[in-house]
């Protein structure tokens, strides 16, 4: 179906200002308009009496106007239109605030639907601006109603009504990804019912089917493609067999602390890896401050030992600097060469660093995405690691691997994720998981409160600047936006540099200059800035044990995972620490985010509870994991489709492991768009 990929200007109706509103909900072609899903429904099908309807609920009824409207100006700008609506059972007063047009459009002692939100007190019921229309019209009463996420510009109603002629253009004409016999053997409907259904149900049950076949295609598509990934790695005929070294021991014995039981756990399963003739694939997940660099450090040790270089990736610079300088330090007694490669490099430097590498001069390289460049060339690179893996995309990750011929990879993330989702999201790895922090970690006193115990908090922070030590204050967003009423780092800025007068504040954000950002962080660490007013971009960033108090504005726009990742920046020296979150919000949901962040600082504990509250798409934010976000599929809730779509992508690959036969050639197509990349197989 070539009008598939047509402009959503093909739709009738459909102009270039509206365009432009659809493009901000990523909507550009008429197969985007037919994929954008309902985030809910609203079953407003359901009739009930009058005399059944409870305070607080939304409700739909069908009753006779029993009054003219009035209409009473109470202020300047305000007007209220009121009318009495009856059924068989009891009445009920209707109530609408400047909307003239009701008025002329309801008449006395005629029918019609109302759906809206009742308010019962003693002795009266009321609905406050109820939509309306007559019965039999069933424009948006009376049936099953989607509601789709929306951007300023555009209603629900006009949206919907866009979606429905989408859908209406490409009735029983969608051709299918999947093959018949998967859509056969598994009991799914057919794409065309699927996407009318998901949008426009008659029915509940019919929803659930629907949704049942979209949420399998996602599921099978994904696990499809990372079991490609791993089945590549696995195909290879050889890797490098890294022997044992005595340096290994020499390291340990010359830490000045001894490797946790999780620790050693993890380097012997990495260990193992490194030893057997194919390519390692390995994901390690351990908590913020559990130890995951050195573990990196013996991996490195390993390959130089046997000839060949490494190489570490981190999602900034500041992150890559820090690795650089403690990989460096550990590893100077063995008389290995350590670089730091990041885009602030000079010209010249670059050219230097570039043919030391490429000569093999250099054993192990650390950076940024400054690595992946195409004239970064290794002698022979055995090892790759790339840190806080969720900032990277399995393209990315594919990049890096594939500057050494059958390299190992090692990827290492500090976000906790349940083990059973990690297996879903980095099936083409394999997982170790340090489980246990170093013994002298200081516990983090975590404290939620709301905004009106601001002047106390300031007090507490004074009183902790005053002992010597330093204080973060995270901010959600960098500028103030008018649709978004979350305190900016700029706006903060000007508020604590009068509040903390008497020190040293500073502000940090990602539209500094690399440059500018690294010397304010050398800055803080060195002690001459007291006070950081910072965005997210410390969430991964260098260690100062100085740093006893973490305040987060807003805490209710984060997710748990990242609140606690926030939170492990502080704790890393020998002084009392704290996190302060604030929060403006009286949801229930934020606060019982609230409750489980004061009362877990185990990060596993915490991204379940995340996972839990805001489903997958909101805990990875972003597409950064590498992985694609699903439209309809739910990780907590699916597990039962998910085990079915990885039986059928293992049956898949068993019969076709490269996806050629032609059955196979839409979902093969559909992989590499998802993926962004091309799988290799």
């Amino acid at each position: 179906m070539t009008f598939l990929n047509q402009s959503v200007q093909y739709i009738k109706g459909v102009g270039p200002s509206r365009v432009e509103v659809l493009n901000k909900l990523g909507i550009q072609t008429v197969e985007d308009v037919i994929n954008y899903f309902p985030r809910e429904y609203e079953d407003r099908g359901k009739f009930k009496s009058i005399c059944e309807l409870q305070n607080g609920e939304v409700a739909t009824i069908k009753a006779v106007i029993k009054s003219n409207i009035t209409e009473s100006r109470i202020r300047k700008g305000m007007t209220i239109y009121k009318t009495v609506a009856s059924d068989e059972t009891d009445s009920i007063i209707l109530t609408w605030f400047n909307q003239m047009f009701v008025k002329k459009s309801l008449k006395p002692l005629e029918e019609y639907i109302f759906y809206g939100k009742v308010n019962a007190g003693i002795g009266r019921k009321e609905m406050s601006a109820p939509i309306f229309e007559r019965p039999g019209e069933n424009k948006n009463l009376g049936k099953i109603v989607p509601i789709y996420p929306l951007t300023e510009g555009i209603t629900q109603n006009v949206l919907r009504g866009i979606i429905q002629l989408a859908v209406d253009m490409v009735k029983g004409n969608l051709e299918e990804t999947l093959p018949s016999k998967v859509i056969n053997d598994n009991n799914l409907c057919d794409i065309n019912y699927a996407i009318e259904k998901i949008h426009f149900p008659v029915e509940l049950s019919e929803f659930e089917i629907a949704r049942h076949r979209i949420a399998f295609e996602e599921l099978l598509i994904m696990q499809l493609g990372l079991l490609s990934i791993k089945a590549k790695g696995k195909k290879d005929e050889k890797g490098i067999s890294f022997a044992s070294k005595g340096e290994i021991d020499e390291l340990l014995n010359s830490l000045p602390y001894k490797l946790t039981g999780a620790q050693m756990r993890v380097w012997k399963e990495i260990e193992k890896d490194m030893e057997k003739d194919r390519p390692m694939n390995r994901l390690v997940q351990g908590d913020v401050g559990s130890g995951k660099t050195v573990v990196a450090t013996l991996a490195m040790l390993k390959a130089v030992n046997n000839g060949y270089q490494a190489t570490m990736m981190a999602p900034t610079a500041i992150l890559a600097k820090q690795h650089y300088l403690g990989i460096s330090k550990m590893l100077a007694p063995f008389g290995i060469r350590c670089e730091l490669f990041t885009s602030d490099l000079t010209k010249s430097q670059k050219n230097k660093l570039l043919q030391s590498l490429k000569a093999g001069e250099i054993d192990i390289a650390i950076g940024t995405h400054a690595l992946l460049e195409e004239n970064v060339e290794f002698n022979n690179c055995g090892l790759v690691i790339t840190d806080e893996q969720h900032r990277f995309g399995v393209r990315q990750r594919g990049i890096l691997t594939a500057k050494g011929e059958k390299a190992d990879t090692l990827v290492m993330t500090a976000t906790p994720i349940p083990r059973t989702l990690a297996i879903i999201l980095y099936g083409d790895l394999d997982i170790s998981i340090i489980d246990e922090l170093p013994p002298g970690r200081q516990k983090i006193d975590t404290y939620a409160v709301k905004r009106n115990l601001e002047e106390r908090v300031n007090n507490f922070v004074i009183k902790e600047l005053a002992s010597g030590r330093q204080a973060y204050i995270v901010c959600p967003l960098v500028e103030e936006s008018e649709n978004f009423d979350a305190k900016s780092v700029t706006e903060m800025f000007d508020y604590y540099k009068d509040v903390f007068k008497d020190y040293k504040v500073a502000i940090l954000h990602g539209k500094m200059k690399p440059k500018e950002k690294d010397e304010i962080m050398a800055k803080f660490k060195d002690g001459e800035i007291n006070v950081l007013i910072s965005t997210t971009v410390i969430e991964v960033g260098v260690d100062v044990p100085n740093a006893t108090i973490m305040i987060i504005e807003n805490a209710e726009r984060f997710g748990l995972a990242q609140l606690h990742q926030l939170r492990g920046r502080v704790g890393r020296g020998k002084f009392k620490s704290y996190c302060i979150l604030k929060y403006e919000s009286n949801s229930e949901i934020v606060k019982q985010r609230m409750e489980i962040m004061q009362k877990s600082s185990d990060g596993f504990v915490i991204s379940e509870k995340d996972l839990e509250l805001r489903g997958p798409g909101e805990f990875f934010g972003t597409k950064q994991h590498g992985i694609p976000e699903f439209k309809v599929a739910n990780l907590i809730t699916d597990v039962k489709i998910l085990k079915e779509a990885q039986a059928v992508a293992n049956d898949i690959l068993e019969t076709d492991p490269m996806l050629l036969k032609e059955e196979n050639k839409k979902i093969k197509q559909k992989i590499d768009k998802l993926f962004d990349t091309q799988i290799q197989l």
